[in-house]
Parts: C-alpha cells; structure tokens; sequence
C-alpha cells in the first residue's frame, strides 16, 4: 500500500508502524507547532531520512490532486486538526486514528476530560474520515485500562503505545477491516478544554483540584492566588483539617505557595507568571 500521513508526534508511531509493515509513504503533512506541549519533530526527521515532500499548511485539493498522481492509496490521519477536504475523487482510502473510543468523546483533543470525568477505559478508534469530524465508520479499535491516578503524560503515553498496536492491525488486515468497517452510532462530542477547564477551583476538595493538575499536566493549569495569575505544571495536595478559607495563602517557601482547600492543601511546586503561549513567543 502506498500512504501518506497527516499528523504530529502524538501519533508518529503510528507512521513507523505503517511503514515497517511495508507499506510505502510518499507524502506526510503536519502542522506549526510550539515544540513544548505539542511537536511535530519526528514527523519532520521521518520526512528528511527518507527524502518524502513534507507540507505544514492545510491540506487542499491541490494537495489531494498530487496524492493522486503520486499513486496514493491511503491517507492517514493521526492527530491533524484541520478538516480534509472531500477526498473520494483522489484517494481509494482515507483513515483517521482517533483517541477515545468512538462514538464517545469526539473532538479535537478529548484526553484531559477523560481523566477529569474519572473513565477507567480508554482506547484509540481506528475509523473512515466522513465529512463530520470523527464521525465515519468504524474499522477497528484498541482499548486500554484508565488507573485512578492517570495523569495527562501518562495518558498520552498510553495512547501512543496503542495507536501502535492498531496500527499494525489496520496495516496487516487493512483490506478485510475496511469492508467490515462499521457505522458510529450516537455518540458524544468535546469541545477543547477552555480556559475556564483548566482553572483551579480552591473551594474544591483536594482531590478534584489534583485531578485537574493530573489532567492538564505539561498543558498546566490556571491559578488566581494573591490577585496574580498562575500558570502551573506541578502540585501536591494533602488532607488535613484546618480552619484556613479556602483559597487562602497558608504557606509560602521561596517559590512554593500552600493553598487552602476544603479538606485540606494544594501545594503549587512549579509555575510561571507566564502562559505557555507567551513564553513560547519570547523563546528560551
């Protein structure tokens, strides 16, 4: 099979698989990314060692013409944002690896409201791009066990690990999958985490503020402390009684702030002043 990949680095395992199963890239296509929570490196040094065009803006029907005519017959979608253009006039195939378990959680990046909502299953779908987003027949699935304490890198690791071991099944059963691909029942839609989803709420009990640091991660979360906006990567909560309002200051160590919570402290180990945005505009 000859395919081409759009994606980033959440999915370039996904891209060695296809190819060490032997199918054949002629064509990958990424994205501008902010190489801090997101990157798109190892698509960019796949396409460099073995000399495959590589595009970073949206894909077209220019772009899907010239699939065409280098005799694609698989587009592979793997964590790429934009909508793909109808593609039945250029492609045979056209396949998107999405991570939840469809219909469940569509959306552009549903992995933090998984661990915020509690789910103790996951998985990776394997599915036919339809004109809606994540809405076409499905081909396969992969599942795997959420644990109680998941946190977002973990997550991801995860879903890397199991975008792999789909991929190779679609790789090696492809023809069979895709005539017995299935229709998506009803399913569910998130929307990307806001602003809002990523804030700590401090009159919230210690385990819900540590699900939210545990579900933004490297993404970090937003703190209101002392009339400043924080933006955290690291925390520690513990329960204790104590007779502090919630929200408040208890504790200051160097850069270490202690914040009062219902049940007990929210500790906020590693912050900056600065959003991600704004640091990765600035530069190191």
């Amino acid at each position: 099979m000859r395919f081409a990949l759009a994606g980033f680095d959440l999915f370039h395992g996904v891209l060695e698989t296809f190819a060490s199963a032997g199918w054949t890239p002629v064509s990958l296509f990424s994205f501008v990314t902010d190489d801090r929570v997101n990157s798109n490196a190892e698509i960019v040094s796949h396409a460099t060692r073995h000399g495959l065009p590589l595009q970073l803006s949206r894909i077209d029907e220019a772009a899907l013409r010239t699939l065409r005519d280098l005799d694609c017959d698989v587009l592979v979608v793997a964590g790429y944002g934009w909508r793909i253009p109808d593609w039945t006039p250029y492609v045979r195939h056209a396949i998107n690896f999405h991570p939840s378990l469809l219909p469940q959680a569509r959306g552009p990046y549903p992995l933090m409201r998984a661990i915020l909502d509690g789910h103790r299953d996951w998985g990776v779908t394997c599915h036919r791009i339809a004109p809606e987003f994540d809405a076409g027949d499905i081909l396969a699935q992969e599942r795997f066990a959420l644990a109680a304490d998941e946190c977002h890198e973990s997550l991801q690791l995860k879903v890397q690990m199991a975008g792999c071991r789909l991929a190779r099944q679609v790789a090696y059963h492809f023809d069979a999958l895709w005539a017995a691909r299935v229709p998506q029942a009803d399913g569910s839609h998130w929307p990307m985490p806001s602003d809002a989803d990523r804030t700590l709420d401090f009159t919230q009990p210690v385990d819900r503020v540590m699900t939210q640091v545990r579900a933004n991660g490297l993404h970090e979360c937003i703190a209101h402390v002392g009339g400043s906006v924080l933006y955290v990567r690291r925390a520690a909560g513990w329960h204790e009684r104590h007779a502090w309002e919630p929200g408040t200051i208890a504790h200051v160590s160097g850069r270490r702030y202690v914040i009062a919570v219902p049940d007990g402290f929210v500790a906020l180990l590693e912050w900056s002043a600065l959003s991600l945005a704004r640091r990765a505009d600035i530069g190191p």
